[in-house]
């Protein structure tokens, strides 16, 4: 699994421990046949889609430490924070929660163990 693969796992891993309601958004292309391929998803969203508990819509890019958006990835990401989603580019996901949280979105359960890993594994 890449780097972002295993950030994106822990992310939706702790989304789900919240009770949020958020999915994989896979997007790319897979050759049917020479010269020909098969298009999905929207070129440039956001690794991550949901629904915030108050309704507002939410889409999360995924990067490794290294990772760069890409000029389609800005735009989607400019796109939904216009329309008033929260659009957020995170490298953890200690930096999702820490996002959720400024925005707003708080827990105090219990979702944390003592080694500060998610509880079923994780980055």
């Amino acid at each position: 699994m890449t780097p972002e693969g295993r950030i994106k796992t822990a992310c939706l891993r702790y989304l789900e421990r919240r009770g949020f309601y958020a999915w994989n958004n896979p997007t790319g292309a897979v050759q049917i046949r020479p010269g020909k391929f098969l298009r999905f998803g929207k070129v440039g969203s956001s690794d991550i889609l949901g629904v915030l508990p108050d309704g507002k819509f939410l889409a999360i890019e995924v990067k490794a430490s290294n990772g760069r958006l890409s000029p389609e990835q800005s735009a989607f990401l400019e796109k939904i924070r216009g329309k008033g989603g929260l659009a957020l580019l995170v490298r953890s996901w200690q930096a999702l929660d820490a996002a959720l949280r400024r925005e707003g979105y708080a827990d105090d359960g219990p979702l944390f163990q003592e080694n500060n890993a998610l509880p079923y594994g994780g980055a």
